[in-house]
C-alpha cells in the first residue's frame, strides 16, 4: 500500500466520487477536509486501500458523523456547473 500524502483525494470507496483530501497526517490517524462539513480525524485502520494519489476508506469503520457528513458532500454544488 502506498503512504499517505496531504493532498491525496478521500474516497468511501472504490470507483466512487471523491469527498474530500487528507489535510494533516498524524501518528495513527490523519484529518479529512470533507466538502461541505471541515475537518474530521480518521484512524489509520479505517483506510482500505491507498493508490494513485487516492485514499480509499472503509465506509463502515468511519465515525457516524463523518459518515454523515459523506452523504452531504457534494450538496451544495450547481448541477450542470
Amino acid at each position: 500500500m502506498q503512504r499517505i500524502e496531504i493532498g491525496y483525494q478521500a474516497f468511501a470507496s472504490d470507483g466512487g466520487e471523491e469527498f474530500g483530501a487528507v489535510r494533516q497526517i498524524l501518528e495513527k490517524e490523519f484529518v479529512v477536509y470533507v466538502e461541505n462539513a471541515g475537518d474530521f480525524v480518521v484512524p489509520i485502520e479505517a483506510v482500505q486501500n491507498v493508490h494513485a494519489q487516492k485514499v480509499v476508506l472503509d465506509y463502515e469503520k468511519l465515525d457516524p458523523n463523518l459518515r454523515e457528513a459523506i452523504k452531504h458532500a457534494h450538496d451544495a454544488e450547481e448541477p450542470g456547473a
